[in-house]
């Protein structure tokens, strides 16, 4: 049975953990060959170990242009071309209170967030449109869309991200390229640890803690997983999608639908507060 990326190439930046292995993972077993591009390089080294032939490894630093070329063309010349780029390469940050950010922080932030898939995308575009077309894929969040899911040094940058992704597609969709955003909710990943300076151990004990209580907040009763995404970038990343461009597309189990009265009887309704039993919500029944 064919694989839905049989004979593409993909790029996937922050391809060694989280979200960018499972997409990895998920890209080589539907057939397709992969640059898992990252600064984790014994992880790297062992994921292309793993992957004889199908996967390479690029030391990339998305704050670098230079390293971000490098990975691309690595693409070309290990594997022919390139079809796919997901620009998923993250981090986070503790900057909440808007009074106390720190410049050079922020500029961090939206150097590897913003600034980082901009170049990917730049050097992309090349190799894809010599191969006839292709996807891109930029990784934005829940946070882009809405005040209260993340920093506001982060939460603005993937807003950017979400905004960058339309305007892209409509400059490149015209010529065969297809620009999206996937917006995340809660996903089991060390990202949260990380945001908080929390030492690598640490930080996917939060995932971990993550995982075991997103069930309680969220309309879908469990946590979500990298492969949720992985899943995702794949719909947008293949062909399946081809008449798909300009959106972002929310993976987020139902966490943004609605404040929790809109899913959970229990949850204090405002309308209830102030009118009273008439507006409480409806009883479940099985």
């Amino acid at each position: 049975m064919a694989g839905r990326l049989d004979g593409k190439v993909a790029v996937i930046t922050g391809g060694v953990s989280g979200i960018g292995l499972g997409a990895v993972e998920l890209f080589v077993a539907e057939g397709a060959m992969v640059v898992a591009a990252d600064i984790q390089d014994e992880k790297g080294a062992m994921l292309a170990r793993r992957f004889p032939g199908q996967v390479a490894y690029a030391h990339c630093d998305v704050t670098d242009e230079a390293q971000i070329e490098a990975a691309m063309k690595l693409a070309a010349s290990e594997f022919g071309g390139l079809d796919i780029l997901f620009n998923n390469a993250g981090i986070s940050d503790g900057m909440r209170v808007l009074a106390e950010i720190e410049a050079e922080k922020w500029s961090w932030i939206f150097d590897v967030l913003v600034r980082g898939p901009a170049l990917g995308m730049k050097h992309a575009v090349p190799l894809m449109l010599a191969r006839g077309g292709g996807s891109i894929v930029n990784t934005a969040s829940i946070a882009g869309l809405q005040a209260g899911w993340g920093p506001i040094a982060y939460s603005s940058a993937k807003a950017s991200v979400i905004h960058m992704s339309r305007v892209a597609a409509a400059q490149l969709s015209p010529r065969g390229i297809r620009v999206n955003a996937i917006c995340p909710g809660l996903i089991a990943t060390s990202i949260f640890g990380a945001s908080l300076g929390l030492p690598r151990a640490q930080a996917d004990q939060m995932a971990a803690q993550v995982a075991q209580n997103a069930a309680s907040v969220q309309p879908v009763h469990r946590s979500g997983l990298p492969d949720d995404i992985a899943q995702a970038a794949l719909y947008l990343a293949s062909d399946a999608s081809g008449f798909v461009t300009g959106t972002h597309l929310v993976v987020d189990g139902g966490i943004t639908v609605g404040s929790r009265h809109a899913w959970d009887p229990s949850g204090p309704s405002p309308f209830a507060e102030l009118f009273g039993t008439a507006f409480a919500p409806p009883a479940q029944t099985s």
